[in-house]
């Protein structure tokens, strides 16, 4: 990769990373589904009548907006208001790597080799870790429901293969057209008109700016930024620098938030990030991502990477 693009790859993991920071900002002012819903309310609303039509049948958008968009990020949000920490969530909700793998095989008949298995099989170690160093802190439900995220998001990342989206950019404008309303809907129901309506009459400067940061720069960026990058290398050379997410998630929530990261937790984190990495290797490569990645001419499909 050019220096330039592995600079953009590198500011696009860290844009991800400090998002579980923003998330948690937000948290403080909205309540966890509306903010959720006013997060692709923010993307879809300008996108949708600047990209253009989606190119990817429409029973494509409305699943992976309703499994991306309602249920994986409406559990993220649902988790980390219960008490799941910024930090630990940006790591846990890697294990959407595991999943995207269980799905394939199921779905796909994608058979993964054993290097594949085995980086899996240590990342899902370092899950356990964390689910043990985290068991005494906070409650379990918090941890499950970010757990349960990552589930939905290895099943909208074999959802978004089977479409084969020809954009990233256009694609995400209009998958996250799907989920406002559904989650609007959500949060009348359970988080109630009162406490809707109280959260939008006081917004802070701190919650707006929170928005703006998760939809524009998060999503519309991020993604778009990222969709560039994988039209110009091949996913096995632009996707290992997502590992760099938690890095960055963890390192910001410890600086901006002061969330304290334990041994052990330091130690899952090398156990996912190492993991994953290798699961995405080539058989019998073991170099530094972006070293003698060759040109690609189509854009490859690959699993969306963070949040």
């Amino acid at each position: 990769m050019l220096p330039r693009h592995i600079a953009l790859a590198v500011l696009v993991a860290a844009v991800w990373g400090l998002n579980f920071v923003l998330i948690d900002v937000g948290l403080k002012d909205f309540p966890p589904l509306l903010f959720c819903a006013l997060r692709f309310t923010v993307v879809a609303v300008p996108a949708v009548f600047l990209v253009g039509p989606p190119g990817v049948a429409w029973r494509w958008i409305l699943a992976v907006g309703f499994v991306l968009g309602v249920v994986k990020f409406g559990l993220l949000f649902l988790g980390m208001h219960a008490g799941m920490p910024a930090g630990l969530s940006s790591l846990v909700l890697q294990s959407q790597a595991v999943f995207t793998a269980l799905f394939a095989a199921g779905m796909l008949r994608e058979r993964p080799r054993p290097q594949r298995i085995a980086g899996l099989l240590i990342a899902s170690a370092g899950i356990v870790l964390a689910a043990v160093d985290y068991g005494p802190a906070g409650p379990a439900g918090a941890f499950a429901l970010v757990i349960a995220a990552a589930v939905a998001w290895g099943l909208s990342n074999v959802l978004t293969r089977r479409a084969a989206p020809p954009d990233m950019l256009r694609w995400m404008a209009w998958v996250s057209a799907v989920p406002p309303l559904p989650l609007l809907a959500l949060s009348l129901l359970v988080e109630g008109p009162r406490a809707d309506l109280h959260a939008l009459a006081s917004v802070t400067p701190a919650g707006l700016g929170a928005i703006a940061y998760v939809g524009l720069l998060s999503t519309l960026f991020g993604f778009g930024a990222w969709g560039f990058l994988l039209r110009s290398y091949d996913a096995s050379v632009v996707a290992p620098y997502s590992l760099l997410v938690p890095v960055f998630g963890m390192s910001s929530s410890w600086l901006l938030l002061g969330e304290a990261i334990s041994p052990a937790a330091g130690c899952s984190a090398l156990l996912v990030i190492a993991g994953i990495g290798l699961s995405a290797l080539r058989p019998g490569v073991l170099r530094l991502p972006g070293w003698g990645g060759r040109r690609a001419r189509t854009a490859p499909a690959a699993p969306l990477p963070r949040s």
